[in-house]
Order: C-alpha cells, then structure tokens, then sequence
C-alpha cells in the first residue's frame, strides 16, 4: 500500500489538499496547515490528509496541534502505514516505538522503491554496502576466507548490497519487507532466493545454515538490538560473519528514536548487545553512512562472528 496523498474522494477536498501542498512547497506551513484543515472537514476519515496536517502543523512549530492530528491518524490507519505511532513516540506522546513498524517499512519502501538507488545514492552520498563491503574483504583476508558458501541479505532492497557480495558468495539469498523492493531487485538476476519477509520470522525459519548474514541499514528500523541479535544468531552456522550497520548516537539511551523515524543506537549499549549474543566482535568502525537533509549521518559498521 502507498502512503503518498491519495485522493480523499472528495473533489473540493482535493482542490484544498492541492491549494495546501503549495503553500507549503512555498515554505508557508501555517498557511498550508489552515488549508489543510478545511479540506479534513469535508473529508473527515482521510488518513492521508492528517498525515499531511500533522507534518505541516510540525513543521510551523505547533507541536501540540501535530500530535492531534497524528492522534485523529493513528486512528484511521489500521495498517500502520504512516508511522503515527512512531511520529507520536518521538514527541513522548506515545510508547508505540517499542518494536519495529511494519506497515510503516513496507509502505515506505514500496513507495520508495522505483527511484530508489538514484535518491540515495545519487543525491545521499549512501555509503553503507561499499563500507561494509570493505570491511568484510579486510575480515575476510585476516581469516583467510576465499568466498562463503552460503549467505543472507537482510533487508535487501534492489541490491545494492548483494551486488557486492556476489562474487564473494557460492549461495545468495535476499530478503526484503517490501514486495516493490523485491520486484526490483530480481530483475537484475544477483540473488539465488528471494522472499518478501519480515526478518525475524523468517530467520526464526531458518537453521544454522548461514555462514555470512548481512544488514545494510536496516536494523535502522528496528528499534532494539538484542531481540534482533537474537534471532540472527541461530541462523549463523558456527564461526558464520554477521556484517551490519547501524546509525549512532552520543547520548545515555541504549536506543533512539530519531525525528526521521530510524533508530539511533549508543556504542556502548551495542558493543553490550553483542557480548550479550555470543558474538565477537572482529571489526568496529565509525563512519559517515549517508547525507539527510543536508547534514552527514554517522553511523557504526560492525563485522562480529560467531564462535565456532
């Protein structure tokens, strides 16, 4: 399902909804939030319009009116698509952040996913399959390894992450929340298997087949590390590579919730996480992973392995 501004239904709604989204694009987010309004009046029961008044409210600094609007959305949708409660969970007005946000993902991606290499590559720097893809060849020198027989992309996307793996890789097997992220991706042939799956019910699936598991960006969404740390580990086979990213924080909380809706972990509190798992720690570096808004991204890479 997307997220983008559906049609309400109703024609003057859609005008006003329109009328708004100029404002807006005009920097004027009062404005566009006033209008916005009126057309919610006449379509009361469209999520995507609250969706849209909460960002616009948020934006001109009435963080009170955001929350209502998100609160009257959170209502509305079921699936959870637009990521109310996470919307809400980053103004402490909810504890929804407690755990991954599917609909939100698959929404996200599904709308994401038919220009999606050209945004984040091309406009945000995005770095994270070529970092980790360096420190898997470092990884990979030091232990003397030649190539993995069998290996997971997690959250694969279109592949920018298997792309590199693939001459590492005898078996590569793919991933993905979004069925339009999968659909793009097997086009370009890189993967042996593909599925659209939720990481830890598939990996709860799986036995310790794995010798290599990736995740480039992806436990970005998931809130907590270690019930995922915990679900990757009995799919590694004994002394298998686990080759992550994660965005990172400088503050006391293990995790965080960011304004963007990803997760920022703690060094500290990761480097807990994978004691805690039973996993080693082979490489650890600081990096910047991509570009938002303008502003750089500092993340961790992380290379940990199994103990044979």
């Amino acid at each position: 399902m997307s997220k983008s501004i559906r049609a309400s239904g109703d024609a003057i709604a859609d005008r006003r909804a329109g009328h708004a989204h100029n404002y807006a694009t005009d920097g004027d987010f009062g404005a566009a939030a006033e209008v916005m309004a009126q057309a919610l009046e006449r379509a009361p029961d469209w999520a995507a319009g609250w969706d849209l008044l909460g960002g616009y409210h948020e934006k001109a600094g009435d963080v009170a009116a955001a929350l209502a609007a998100w609160r009257r959305l959170e209502a509305l949708d079921d699936e959870g698509v637009f990521g109310a409660g996470l919307k809400l969970a980053v103004h402490g007005a909810s504890s929804a952040a407690a755990g991954t946000a599917e609909g939100y993902v698959e929404a996200l991606f599904d709308q994401y996913a038919p220009g999606f290499e050209a945004a984040l590559v091309d406009r945000l720097d995005y770095r994270v399959p070529e970092l980790l893809d360096g420190l898997l060849d470092e990884t990979m020198a030091e232990l003397g390894i030649d190539k993995f027989a069998a290996a997971l992309d997690l959250g694969c996307g279109t592949g920018l992450m298997g792309a590199r793996l693939r001459a590492k890789v005898a078996r590569l097997e793919g991933i993905d929340l979004s069925a339009a992220m999968i659909a793009e991706t097997r086009r370009k042939g890189i993967y042996d298997y593909l599925e659209k799956a939720e990481l830890t019910q598939y990996l709860a699936r799986r036995d310790a087949q794995a010798d290599l598991i990736t995740a480039a960006d992806v436990f970005i969404y998931c809130g907590a590390l270690p019930p995922v740390l915990a679900a990757v580990g009995p799919a590694l086979r004994p002394g298998g590579l686990l080759a992550f990213s994660l965005e990172v924080h400088d503050g006391e909380e293990a995790v965080f919730l960011r304004p963007s809706l990803r997760y920022a972990h703690g060094v500290d509190a990761t480097r807990l996480a994978l004691a805690d798992a039973g996993l080693q720690v082979l490489q650890f570096k600081l990096a910047t992973l991509r570009q938002d808004r303008g502003a750089p991204i500092a993340g961790m890479l992380i290379v940990a392995r199994k103990p044979a």
